[in-house]
Parts: structure tokens; sequence; C-alpha cells
């Protein structure tokens, strides 16, 4: 592979795969889990120390590994076959793909903000709870414009992709400022009078709406469960950094500069994040946050901020946010693929390049599976549950890095985890925490997408059915 990617690129890769349409959102339903202000910076501090921890740990795989396919090949070298096929699996079913039309519809839905004939529209094509509206049209065509872009060469999705990610980072910078400075009212010292107190318990009325009066005191294991459910959304906004390692063999002394960008990258992603959140509870009460229209708790905010215009600045900053993720997203992922079907594990289509030195048809896979996600209705229901799968996978990552010291103490590192074994035992302590505590008290956000990971072993074993496997 031609090696055009700089270590700047990856650093916009690393960022522009996370900063999509969750940052926007998320904090609405974090709020409802913990009802204080003090336990949502908490949250998203505790997921930034779990990110850049993870980033860091990953780095020694990376310069062990300088290749393509990245998360995908730590995993099938350090545990085997088995294992990386069951992560690529998860990748192409759900994670990468349900991600790319998760965010493809948030850019149809807020492109339907200024242009407010795709929300009035009636349905293309309707059947019981089924149907087809233009929003989903959007989605897949926004999908199918990326795909096409990065079917071009690399220099097309990089050139994309440094423009979207340098004016979403710009954009952010600016939400933060304004945040702060154009706000007449702060309820900063409301939102955190409260302390280390937090609330619960919401009651719904008939129609399913939040009851605001509703908001209960909790402490102790309840607490501790709306913290794991909470994080469902700080994590899932934090999730595709890894991406940049898919693309390591396209990029230029990724030995090193994966490392970097990993590191670079996920701190830089995490403060904004943070900064972010402070200017919702310096421009919102508890209430505003939590009940937000639709959980656009940036609607809200900007609203506050700018006025009227608010809407509009907040909608296009989602188009323009959401459309650079999602071009991080298609040319990263579709490495993976092309990866697997080179050790046999996917369609052997998808193992040639084009003219362009791409691998097109692995491009056009993950396109079309993550456009027929789109139509389906059901990816958002799928993503709430993937969170749960995206840390397993990460845990195991980051226990491989502990687990070649011990079995190939003697490989030479040019990279080593920074303050190990401390950085990946943070890792996996927060993580177990979290899985534990949704295991016991949020089920709905793990069975069926450890289940959705599971139904790959029987497609490995026929995929293997003829072979001897490796372990």
């Amino acid at each position: 592979m031609q090696k055009k990617l700089k270590l700047w690129d990856a650093i916009m890769l690393v960022m522009g795969s996370m900063i999509g349409s969750g940052i926007f959102i998320v904090s609405a339903d974090m709020m409802r889990n913990l009802g204080s202000g003090f336990w949502l910076i908490v949250v998203w501090v505790i997921t930034g120390i779990m990110t850049v921890a993870a980033a860091i740990s990953y780095g020694e795989l990376s310069a062990l590994y300088p290749k393509a396919g990245g998360q995908y090949t730590y995993l099938k070298e350090i545990f085997g076959k088995k294992m990386g096929f069951l992560y690529g699996w998860g990748l192409f079913t759900v994670i990468q793909t349900g991600t790319i039309a998760a965010v493809a519809m948030a850019f149809g839905k807020f492109t339907a903000y200024l242009v407010p004939a795709l929300n009035d529209a009636a349905p293309i094509f309707q059947s019981g709870e089924f149907k087809i509206t233009w929003i989903q049209i959007l989605a897949i065509a926004i999908i199918i414009l990326l795909t096409y872009i990065n079917t071009r060469g690399v220099e097309s999705g990089k050139l994309l992709q440094n423009i979207f990610t340098g004016s979403k980072i710009i954009a952010l910078v600016g939400l933060i400022a304004a945040g702060f400075i154009l706000v007449d009212v702060s309820h900063m010292a409301e939102n955190f009078s409260l302390g280390t107190d937090s609330f619960n318990n919401l009651k719904k009325d008939l129609l399913g709406n939040f009851l605001k009066e509703g908001w209960q005191p909790i402490d102790g294991m309840t607490l501790m469960g709306g913290i794991a459910a909470a994080m469902v959304g700080s994590v899932f906004s934090s999730v595709a950094w890894e991406s940049v390692t898919f693309v390591s063999g396209e990029i230029e002394n990724p030995k090193k500069n994966v490392v970097k960008s990993m590191i670079y990258g996920t701190t830089a992603v995490m403060i904004l994040y943070i900064a972010v959140n402070y200017v919702y509870l310096n421009a919102l009460d508890r209430d505003s946050i939590a009940f937000a229209e639709n959980d656009r708790v940036a609607v809200a905010a900007s609203h506050f901020i700018f006025g009227s215009a608010g809407t509009v600045i907040i909608a296009v900053l989602v188009m323009i946010s959401t459309f650079g993720c999602n071009n991080g997203l298609i040319l990263a992922g579709a490495r993976v693929f092309q990866t697997m079907a080179k050790d046999g594990m996917f369609f052997k289509q998808a193992e040639k390049n084009n003219k362009n030195e791409v691998p097109a048809n692995a491009l056009w896979m993950q396109g079309i599976w993550a456009s027929l996600l789109c139509l389906s209705g059901q990816y958002g229901n799928l993503l709430d549950m993937i969170s749960f799968v995206i840390v397993l996978f990460y845990m195991i990552t980051v226990f491989g890095v502990i687990y070649l010291r011990y079995k190939q103490p003697d490989l030479e590192r040019q990279y080593k985890t920074w303050l190990y074994p401390v950085t990946p035992v943070i890792y996996l302590l927060i993580g177990t925490g979290f899985c534990i505590l949704l295991l016991i008290y949020k089920q709905q956000y793990t069975w069926p997408g450890f289940l959705m990971v599971i139904l790959g072993l029987p497609v490995y074993y026929f995929i293997n059915r003829n072979k001897k496997i490796e372990e």
C-alpha cells in the first residue's frame, strides 16, 4: 500500500471519526440518568480517562503490527483467527456499518431543520410501522457519495477528511467560547449547587414522556447503575478513534505516527467534549438539558446563546460534523474487510484494490450494508446495544498488551505503553466496572449486542469447514 497519510492526516482521521452527532445529543439522556451537573462532568471525565488510556495501550500494538486491519489484526495475531473474525464480523454487521447509518441519519435529521419539507413530506413507502422517508433516502445518498469519493483514491478521502474535521473543530471551539461569552444568565452555579447529590427514578406519563417533577435522590449502587447507563452515551460518543489503526498500511512511519495520532487525537477530543458539556451546564438548567426536545441539547443551548439563529447554526455544525465523521468511518472501515478477505475471512472480492489503489469492492460492500441498515429502521436500537460490545473488544485488546508482555517479553517494542502496567489496568478496571453494572442494571444494553457477535461463530465455522483451523 502507498504511504499517503501523514501524522496530521492521521490525527484528523482520529478526531473526525470520533466527533459525530453524539456530543450534540447524548448529554440529555445522561442527565436523566444522573440528575446532577457534577456527576455529568464526572462521567465525561471517566470516559476521557478510559479513552486516552486505551489509546496509549493500543500504541504498543500499533508499533508491533504496523499494517492494515488494526484492531482486527491485533486480536488475530494475539488470540487467534477466531477472535479476530468475531471482531471483524461485529464490525461489519453493526459496529462500523451501524455507526455509518446512524451518523448519516443524523445528517438527514438536522438537514430537515434547514429544509422543513423533508420532515413534512409523506413517506415514500409505508407498510405498518415500516416506512421509507426522504430523510432515509438523503442518508443513503450521503453514504453512496462518500463511498464513491473514497473509491477515487486515498488523496480524495484525506482532503475531505481534513477540511471537514478542521471545520468542525473550529466550530466547536467557537461554540465553547460563545457559550461563556454570550450567556447573560449563567446556570453553572445552580447546576453544581447540589454538590455530589444525584437524582433519577424519573416517571413517565401515558404517552411515554418523562415527568419533570419525578426526580428522586439516588445513591449507592443505584447511583452506580445510573453512571453506567449514562456512560453508554459518553462511550458511544467517544469510540471510533481506533479507525486510524485500520489504515496503518497507508500511514507514513506507522510505528510512530499511529500511536501519536491516537494519543493526540483522543486527548484533544475529550477536552473538547468536557468543555462542550460545561457550555450546556452554563447555558441551560437541569430540566432544559434532561428534557431537551428530541434530546437535542445542543440545539437548546445554541438557541439560548444565539437566539432564533441558534437552530440554524447548530444544524449546520451537526451537518458538517456528521459528514466529516462518516467520511472517516467509511475510509477506514473498508480496510479491515479487505484485510479479512486476504485472510480468507470475508468475501474474496473485497481483497482487490482498484486502479486508484483503494479497496473499492470492500468500500461498496460496506456502503450497501450501511444503506440497508438506514432502511431497516432498526439501526438506532442496535447502536444502543453496541457500546457494551465495543468496550468488551477494547478490553480484550488492551489485555492483549499485558498478555504479550508475559508471553513474548523479548519482542522488540519500538513504543512501550506509558506507565505500564498502570495505564492498561486503569482501562480494564473501569471497563469491567462499566460492563458489570450494565449486566446488573441495564441488561437491554448488553445481551442483544453480545448475541449479535456470538452469531458470528457459526459463520466462522462455516467459512473454515474445509480448512484446518489455526488457533
